[in-house]
């Protein structure tokens, strides 16, 4: 498919349309950061500041711990962390011995934990003691024989003195006791590795980029999640690339907030690997609190905060924010779901920074297209394509590409797409066809290259023959003053074979009620778009980052 590329046309001056790409294992960028930078503040939480020569010595000490425990070349060792220290150090340690790093969601229940572990083949797992208990029952069941290894780390572990003796005080008060067979069935603590581990330094096992590096397990929306297989050259890209387009950014300098969770790959790429890229300082917070990000906020300053919509919109609805200084904040990245107009207008006249809508996806490590964070932005679109990304809106039977401004699926062609799925060569094959990533995502393109995500394929509601795309009629419900947040699905009807039902979270103080929503719909939208049934909700399901989860709506409404 030979394409134009009418995009580079508003790519600011600064950023080229091409890069290079270094053949390098991704831990060249820490060890880079502390060539440079050794005493700079790589990581703080809650109180704790890390240098960055004292990050690259714990990193070393856990890679010879893990080498020790027998760890190598190719094996798969699971991390199921909160945004922690430790979450750091065992994601660079695990590189570093040149085995593959499987990032394991906190929220993980035991089925879905078990599928993960056994499909990867996870030999070490690195966990928190408060998650032990479920990882305990499946060990005991006898699920995961070829788990030989598990290294339990606590949040006190990361702390700094006295809260790291004050932390088990209220762990205990709060009725919080993990239950942790330390020295049976291969358990062992964080803290006896990197005590009796050197810090010798160690060379750096791989010598490929093409060689695995992640395995990152997708949401699982569409069945059992699948493990898309990222190479170092992916992540290296990736960074590289989100790191072009944020080309203000000062090395040494910059201070990123890290509310996104580090297990999800937009939390890994646009905070841990750009932080390190950028030898900034990593602000981790170990879960999205709002009175907790006001604190950070105030207290160190951050100038970027990448985040999903939800997180802005949390934030701009909480009445301390008014009151609040946000002006340190420069750039915030929106990801993972589609960014209300009102949302970033609101933000961005608070801040003064710029919040900027983007796109991306675990298969492409995962950051494709973004608005020029200081150019030509189209509102309500994801921009253009990044350095070296080719993308086009096709017919997703025939591959050729739609017309300008016409609805197809998305594509994408670049050197952050995946390999492919983990032990899967039938979905592989269908998601990559001659080099190009199929991304299941609806899109237009217009003129000038800008990209729009309609929808997702599966999400399309289809109803007396018309197709209906869930965001288009959440925008509407949004515009409503009464609305904080709002969620479109579709359920089945007996005579248009879909209807439109839409869940509503409603701002603190406000009432409105259906028969209001409806008029406001049906003066905004086609009549055939306008939701029949609407649900007033205290919250909507949501996934670790922030995006509304669908499907978990259905489920309820089918029980």
């Amino acid at each position: 498919m030979n394409l134009d590329k009418p995009w580079l046309r508003f790519y600011p001056e600064e950023v080229p349309s091409t890069l290079e790409y270094p053949n390098k294992n991704i831990v060249n960028l820490l060890l880079d950061a502390v060539a440079s930078y050794p005493n700079k503040p790589a990581v703080y939480f809650l109180g704790k500041t890390m240098s960055y020569r004292e990050l690259l010595t714990s990193v070393y000490r856990m890679s010879n711990g893990l080498h020790q425990l027998g760890v190598s070349k190719g094996d798969r060792v699971a991390i199921m962390l909160p945004n922690c220290p430790q979450a750091v150090i065992a994601y660079f340690a695990v590189l570093f011995t040149g085995a593959v790093v499987v990032q394991t969601n906190p929220l993980y229940v035991e089925r879905e934990l078990q599928h993960q572990l056994q499909d990867c083949g996870a030999s070490v797992i690195v966990i928190l003691d408060l998650l032990y208990e479920r990882l305990g029952r499946i060990r005991d069941n006898g699920m995961l024989p070829q788990l030989k290894h598990v290294i339990v780390t606590s949040i006190k572990d990361g702390l700094p003195f006295p809260k790291n003796l004050l932390y088990p005080l209220k762990q205990r008060k709060e009725g919080h006791r993990p239950n942790v067979p330390y020295g049976q069935k291969g358990v062992i603590t964080y803290k006896h590795i990197l005590g009796n581990s050197p810090s010798t330094p160690i060379p750096v096992s791989v010598n490929s980029s093409d060689e695995l590096a992640l395995l990152q397990y997708t949401g699982g929306t569409t069945g059992l999640p699948k493990g898309v297989m990222l190479t170092h050259r992916n992540l290296i890209a990736n960074s590289l690339q989100t790191a072009a387009w944020c080309y203000r950014a000062k090395s040494g300098q910059e201070r990123f907030l890290a509310a996104l969770p580090l297990f999800h790959v937009f939390g890994l790429t646009v905070l841990m690997n750009q932080t390190v890229l950028r030898a900034g300082m990593m602000i981790l917070l170990p879960r999205f609190e709002i009175n907790m990000v006001l604190e950070a906020i105030k207290k160190l300053h951050p100038t970027i905060f990448p985040g999903a919509p939800t997180m802005y919109i949390a934030l701009l609805n909480h009445p301390d924010t008014a009151i609040s200084d946000l002006s340190s904040i420069e750039v915030c990245i929106s990801g993972s779901a589609a960014l209300p107009l009102e949302i970033q207008e609101r933000f961005e006249m608070l801040s003064g920074g710029r919040l900027i809508e983007g796109y991306g996806l675990t298969e492409a490590a995962p950051v494709t297209h973004c608005n020029p964070i200081w150019g030509l932005r189209k509102n309500r679109t994801i921009g253009v394509p990044l350095p070296d990304t080719e993308a086009a809106v096709v017919d997703s039977a025939t591959g050729e590409p739609v017309a300008l401004g016409e609805i197809g699926e998305l594509v994408i062609r670049g050197p952050q797409v995946m390999m492919g799925y983990w032990n899967r060569s039938e979905e592989t094959a269908a998601a990559l066809r001659d080099g190009w990533l199929f991304t299941g995502d609806l899109a237009t393109m217009d003129e000038d290259g800008y990209f729009t995500i309609v929808d997702r394929k599966k999400d399309v509601i289809i109803a007396g023959g018309y197709n209906i795309y869930p965001r288009e009629v959440e925008e509407v419900l949004f515009e409503h003053p009464a609305v904080m947040e709002a969620a479109v699905v579709g359920v089945n009807d007996p005579y248009r074979g879909e209807t439109v039902k839409a869940f509503i979270v409603t701002k603190e103080g406000w009432n409105v009620s259906t028969m209001q929503l409806d008029r406001w719909c049906r003066d905004r939208l086609a009549a055939y778009k306008v939701p029949r049934n609407y649900v007033i909700r205290d919250s909507l399901p949501k996934s670790m980052i922030g995006k509304v989860l669908r499907r978990k709506l259905l489920e309820e409404d089918e029980e």
